[in-house]
């Protein structure tokens, strides 16, 4: 039987501009598939945040230009704390994945891996 897993992940920018947080975002989401053995098939969803700082574009919008135009995606902004970490994109994929919640990969890219570091690869 085919269970719904959530996936984290996250990578840091380093500045706000659309290119860079296309390449980023596009390299994470390849991350996660890899490490997770998954196509875009087994994707059921993605939410994305960036933190407040981040304004050039949709991490939603690099993932579709990545060929994730049938999965359902939305981007949302990360609460404003102050000593929270800069320029990060964050995402929650769901995923249809047979294996037990501790065995699914995490990935964290970049100056976030400080984020989790239980969980970063």
């Amino acid at each position: 039987m085919m269970t719904v897993r959530a996936i984290r992940g996250a990578t840091q920018l380093d500045r706000d501009e659309r290119e860079h947080l296309f390449e980023r975002t596009i390299e994470l989401v390849r991350e996660v598939l890899a490490a997770n053995d998954l196509t875009t098939d087994d994707l059921v969803s993605i939410i994305f945040t960036c933190t407040p700082d981040l304004r050039s574009d949709f991490p939603a919008a690099a993932a579709r230009e990545m060929g994730l135009g049938d999965v359902p995606l939305m981007c949302a902004v990360e609460i404003d704390v102050a000593h929270a970490l800069p320029r990060v994109v964050r995402l929650m994929a769901h995923a249809n994945l047979e294996r037990p919640r501790d065995q699914v990969r995490h990935v964290y890219l970049h100056g976030a891996t400080v984020l989790r570091r239980d969980l970063a690869q």
